[in-house]
């Protein structure tokens, strides 16, 4: 399992390290024009060639894969989602006012704060099923159980980051004065990885110039080394550090409460054991996705939270899996 985490982070490490040392010298307007270009162009051509080398036969295939798996995605979102606002409602009913004292004029409450609230619930919700899940997840669990895992990270991605977290990004972007249903759908219906993904699903039989399948295929590491590089960026842009006390809170609600639920829950009502079960509690616990970064550029939400909630959530997995293992396992 250290060998897997090694090469897992290895890269995070690097580019985040990089963007680090680089704030200095990069102009102002690279970070926002960095996560608009990974929204719109970046993203999706990830997308395309995930979807063209086709995921569903990694680790062995998917097709006897049951739809258990993918229910169980969905309801771990969902369960993530209500948890978080639930928190964020007792947060503000218990002290409103925490974080006053140290922020600027311009802003009384970051609990009062939509773009705040926004990037809360993206950091709490959408997990790095992908890049980190799908690389720690095949050294814990046995191979005949690996399909649960792709299928899980599949199904997350779909409907996750740029399903449910565009519907998020989106409502939080707007006030409520001007604030309308169909901009949520309008919003949902053109965003750009979602038509990627099924372009890149469809066109999976079409054949391609090798020249450029293999420029399709290498794009993905580009596209995941931008978006660890925008992280560090940001995370070195921090104006207000108290965003990183924040941010321990959708980070435990991600990495801990959510996993720990969904283990609990799927133990309870559909009687899973050994290594299912651990499968979906591994994946459900994976660190916030570098998408809600991604959607906070885009959308102009609290970009400061996401990027502490990145950092918080991958250094509190290293710690929170071996009970996970011992647990679950």
């Amino acid at each position: 399992m250290t060998e897997t985490l090694v090469q897992a982070y290895t890269p995070l490490i690097l580019w985040i390290g990089l963007g680090l040392l680089l704030v200095r010298i990069v102009p102002q307007w690279l970070p926002h024009f960095l996560g608009r270009g990974l929204y719109w162009v970046g993203i999706p051509l990830e997308l395309v060639a995930l979807a063209r080398k086709g995921n569903q036969n990694e680790f062995g295939g998917t097709g006897d894969i049951p739809i258990l798996a993918s229910l169980i995605t969905f309801g771990a979102l969902m369960l993530g989602l209500v948890v978080a606002l639930l928190v964020w409602w007792g947060w503000q009913q218990i002290s409103p006012h925490l974080f006053k004292p140290d922020l600027s004029e311009s802003v009384s409450s970051p609990l009062l704060d939509s773009s705040t609230k926004g990037s809360f619930l993206l950091a709490a919700v959408l997990g790095n099923t992908g890049f980190v899940g799908l690389a720690i997840a095949p050294s814990l669990i046995h191979v005949d159980t690996l399909n649960w895992v792709v299928l899980f990270s599949i199904t997350h991605n779909v409907i996750g980051p740029y399903g449910i977290g565009v519907l998020i990004a989106s409502y939080f972007s707007h006030t409520k004065s001007t604030n309308r249903w169909w901009m949520q759908l309008w919003d949902l219906l053109t965003v750009p990885p979602l038509w990627a993904f099924l372009i890149g699903t469809l066109t999976q039989q079409v054949k391609l110039p090798d020249v450029l399948e293999s420029g399709l295929q290498g794009s993905v590491d580009v596209v995941i080394a931008c978006a660890f590089l925008l992280t560090g960026i940001r995370l070195a842009q921090l104006q207000r550090w108290q965003s990183l006390r924040l941010a321990l809170i959708p980070t435990v609600l991600r990495v801990v409460i959510t996993p720990l639920l969904v283990g609990l829950l799927t133990t309870a009502f559909l009687g899973l054991s050994g290594d299912r079960r651990l499968a979906m509690v591994l994946m459900s616990g994976m660190p916030s996705a570098f998408a809600g970064l991604i959607l906070a550029e885009e959308y102009n939400l609290n970009r400061d939270l996401i990027a502490s909630s990145i950092i918080l959530s991958t250094l509190l997995l290293l710690l929170i899996l071996p009970l996970w293992i011992q647990v679950f396992g």
